[in-house]
């Protein structure tokens, strides 16, 4: 079933004169690399090139070739997949970042008339690219010098005075955030709200976007999340986590940090049988498969059309809807 269609009824006239960028987005497990490999071969047998941009978080680095299912050169399928494996584990990318990233190999596409396919579900990657970022607010090194000598008390109470907004979602000792708001405001004389609602460098409105959503059935998703995370353990996860340890990097970069590493690497140490690493490992995956399914209903334009699915996609179907 396919819902919210509005999107590009509404906006294919004004659209007409902007570059096309196609967006797949979904949870992981969802099909939506594959999904994206049939849309761009159909706009290939057209003759027109097209180019899948990666949007995924873990599939950026190039350490995590089968913990995030990166596609192989045969699920490719000769089609061109640009930011799949672009940074070395010990290098975090950012959504700012991977966002720098994406308008150029976007911008490069468009400028040999090829198709650009977004596919991927990290919701910050997306809408950093789509809206822009915040700007950074210079904070003058002598206030933050100041700030960060006040014992936390008084600079919480001077916060409630100047940026009571903040203040009240703030925690009395959530120093960080607290120490943080208060620099901002006796450096730039404006709450942090003001800087985070000052959007900049977002391509959203310079393109002819064609957004999908898929939303499979939770159930079958969760078994394609056991199965998948099943086959990464039989096909080589342990080897690649081993050689991530071997590198000795921190356990604070995202690459650490990805769904199965720490559970394998909890293995690999023997503080973990092997069922228990497994169940540990789909677990969560189905965890982070439901919290993007959650973003994606509620986090995007309401008239972005949305497909809910049990089974299969509808690659042909998905493309007439996309115009694609």
């Amino acid at each position: 079933m396919i819902t919210g269609n509005s999107f590009l009824d509404d906006n294919v006239k004004a659209a007409a004169e902007r570059p096309r960028l196609a967006l797949i987005a979904g949870p992981t497990a969802s099909g939506k690399s594959d999904l994206a490999v049939n849309l761009a071969l159909r706009a290939m047998d057209r003759g027109q090139d097209a180019v899948i941009v990666n949007a995924d978080s873990a599939q950026v680095y190039a350490d995590l070739r089968i913990l995030s299912a990166r596609p192989s050169d045969e699920e490719m399928r000769g089609v061109p997949h640009v930011l799949f494996g672009a940074w070395d584990g010990a290098r975090a990318c950012s959504a700012a970042d991977w966002a720098a990233a994406a308008r150029r190999e976007i911008a490069a596409a468009h400028q040999r008339g090829a198709l650009p396919i977004l596919v991927g579900g990290t919701g910050l990657y997306i809408r950093t690219l789509l809206d822009g970022i915040a700007p950074v607010p210079e904070i003058d090194p002598q206030v933050r010098e100041e700030v960060r000598a006040m014992p936390l008390e008084a600079a919480y109470a001077e916060l409630e005075k100047s940026d009571p907004e903040r203040a009240r979602k703030l925690a009395p000792a959530d120093a960080q955030r607290i120490t943080r708001a208060l620099e901002v405001m006796r450096s730039t004389g404006r709450p942090l709200a003001y800087w985070q609602q000052q959007l900049s460098g977002g391509i959203g409105n310079d393109v002819a976007l064609a957004p999908l959503i898929l939303l499979p059935e939770r159930k079958w998703l969760y078994r394609r999340c056991d199965l998948r995370f099943e086959l990464m353990w039989d096909g080589g996860a342990l080897e690649e986590v081993e050689a991530l340890l071997a590198r000795d990097l921190p356990d604070s970069l995202p690459v650490m940090r990805a769904i199965g590493v720490p559970e394998i690497a909890a293995f690999l140490r023997g503080d973990l049988s092997r069922d228990a690493a497994i169940a540990s490992g789909q677990q969560a995956t189905r965890n982070y498969a439901k919290r993007q399914y959650t973003w994606l209903r509620h986090q995007n334009p309401g008239d972005w059309p949305r497909m809910e699915y049990d089974n299969s996609i509808d690659s042909a179907k998905i493309a007439s809807l996309l115009r694609l």
